[in-house]
């Protein structure tokens, strides 16, 4: 047992920021020093800004945190005393006790950051597998309806209940069934599922293994995309790891039930985020999209009843089984039970993952969670819900975090990404950006999404050239209508959300005058 432990993350975040440089860093001065120091690869805490973050145990157990840190503050941190956590110039004291994390209610990434991803005695050591022991306890039915009464709902963006999913497949006759984790994350400003990959992928591990529990599913897959590379290799590292303990296999910690699963990787194509595109891409076929129905949950992979839920849906599952279903519907606003992992990403001051009960307003998350824009210039827009959100502008900033409210207002929640534009944006481009990025990204096989968003593009160039304005944005509003009620998925038909929202909140940047909304105040 080493005499210090100091914890530098191996998440992709941090790595991008110069973290494995730090640990190496850390470990050349240890051993030229002849220093017995552990070094513990951890996950992001999620607070992007203060990356690299390193946290010291010290002999006194405390947990303080120095940061960002580079390789050259190595040296002048081990001289000011940073193994016996003394203050220094990047010293942060207790990371928990930092206003952006102190406000977040942590049950998805409650372990995030806190254990050595890799290893299973730290994991159940801070409440892992409870879940899976109370799942095995209650038995699949009863599994089924706690994740019911928890009024869990699909954390990828539609929103759908988890135990009806879960209570349909359940439902089907005996028979090869499958468990299919949606890990292709793709959405701008989003960064959930590859964090709690990299951070605590044992808790996806017994997400999956309950949700195969509990419907009858003997198989599991994760589909995860090629960019990911740091996920990819946590996932199967704990894979092997949880299956030597018995955690995955035959009679999983020694019940009556089998379960075992694998990572698979996809090439990056967005529209493979599409339960159904997905599908095809797992059966070694081009990601098309699928005619529905029939459902998944009847005939999914290799048509079989199947289980499609996002990682963030399924890593939710453990804390609900320890917990209880009261625990987890207890918090929430409206129909909207629990705590969503929120992404603020772009033009923001205080980027990172924000963990916190639905209710909160977009204006608390954007200017105080945030703390406005990184340039320090008035926000203007923020996109929500990734390439395929509405852009709301601050005279929404009112509206709850919560699906309903969302829609209320024409905009989606999606995968809980936001990010923040200043007042130097052009929404007339980032309308035309839309539609190109459905051009490029659409699998083709509906006509109002592979020819409208071309047409889109095409439309919105006279628009910015000033050409005929008035009559080219009828023809925009047109194609946004055939494309939201025509198409097959949500590529095409949710594109029109944000072309029509800048459009709508923005019409000065299309040769129009402001909104009666912004005129009237």
């Amino acid at each position: 047992m080493s005499a210090h432990k100091i914890y530098v993350p191996g998440d992709a975040a941090a790595v991008a920021l110069g973290a494995d440089k730090v640990a190496q860093a850390f470990a050349d001065a240890f051993k030229a020093k002849g220093l017995d120091v552990q070094i513990v690869r951890n996950g992001s805490r999620g607070m992007h800004w203060l990356e690299p973050l390193v946290e010291v145990v010290t002999p006194f157990g405390r947990r303080v945190g120095y940061g960002p840190v580079n390789p050259k503050d190595v040296g002048p941190l081990l001289e000011a005393g940073l193994l016996e956590g003394q203050s220094a110039s990047l010293y942060l004291g207790n990371v928990e006790k930092i206003p952006f994390f102190a406000k977040q209610q942590r049950f998805t990434f409650a372990r995030c950051g806190i254990v050595d991803p890799l290893s299973l005695d730290d994991y159940k050591a801070h409440d892992g597998y409870k879940g899976l022991a109370r799942a095995i306890e209650l038995g699949g039915p009863a599994t089924v309806e706690e994740v019911f009464d928890s009024g869990l709902r699909g954390r990828g963006g539609a929103g759908f209940p988890t135990g009806i999913k879960w209570r349909t497949v359940a439902q089907t006759p005996p028979q090869q069934k499958y468990i299919v984790c949606n890990a292709d994350e793709g959405d701008s400003g989003t960064f959930a599922d590859r964090m709690i990959m990299e951070g605590d992928p044992f808790t996806l591990i017994e997400g999956m293994t309950i949700a195969g529990l509990a419907v009858g599913a003997t198989k599991g897959y994760v589909y995860c995309r090629s960019e990911y590379p740091h996920a990819i290799a946590a996932m199967n590292g704990a894979i092997k790891i949880a299956r030597k303990a018995g955690y995955l296999g035959q009679r999983i910690a020694g019940s009556d039930y089998d379960f075992d699963m694998e990572v698979r990787v996809g090439a990056g194509a967005y529209v493979c985020g599409e339960e159904t595109s997905l599908l095809e891409s797992l059966e070694g076929r081009r990601g098309l999209v699928r005619a529905k129905p029939p459902l998944p949950a009847h005939k999914g992979l290799f048509g079989r009843p199947t289980v499609i839920n996002n990682v963030v849906s399924l890593c939710s599952v453990p804390f609900i089984l320890a917990n209880g279903a009261k625990t987890y519907s207890d918090v929430g606003f409206g129909r909207s039970r629990g705590t969503m992992p929120i992404q603020l990403a772009g033009n923001v001051k205080y980027g990172g993952l924000f963990e916190c009960a639905f209710g909160i307003t977009l204006g608390e998350l954007v200017e105080e969670v945030g703390g406005g824009t990184f340039t320090g210039r008035p926000v203007r827009a923020v996109q929500v819900g990734g390439p395929l959100g509405a852009y709301f502008p601050t005279s929404l900033f009112d509206t709850e975090f919560d699906y309903e409210a969302f829609a209320k207002k024409d905009g989606l929640i999606g995968h809980g990404g936001i990010v923040i534009f200043d007042d130097t944006v052009d929404m007339a481009r980032q309308a035309r950006f839309a539609m190109e990025f459905c051009g490029v990204e659409s699998c083709g096989k509906c006509t109002p999404c592979r020819i409208g968003a071309v047409r889109g593009v095409e439309t919105l160039d006279k628009v910015i050239a000033g050409q005929d304005r008035e009559r080219n944005l009828q023809v925009v509003e047109d194609l946004c209508h055939t494309m939201k009620l025509g198409s097959l998925c949500a590529l095409g038909g949710f594109t029109p959300y944000p072309v029509m929202s800048a459009i709508t909140h923005f019409p000065e940047d299309f040769g129009r005058g402001a909104p009666l909304s912004v005129a009237a105040e």
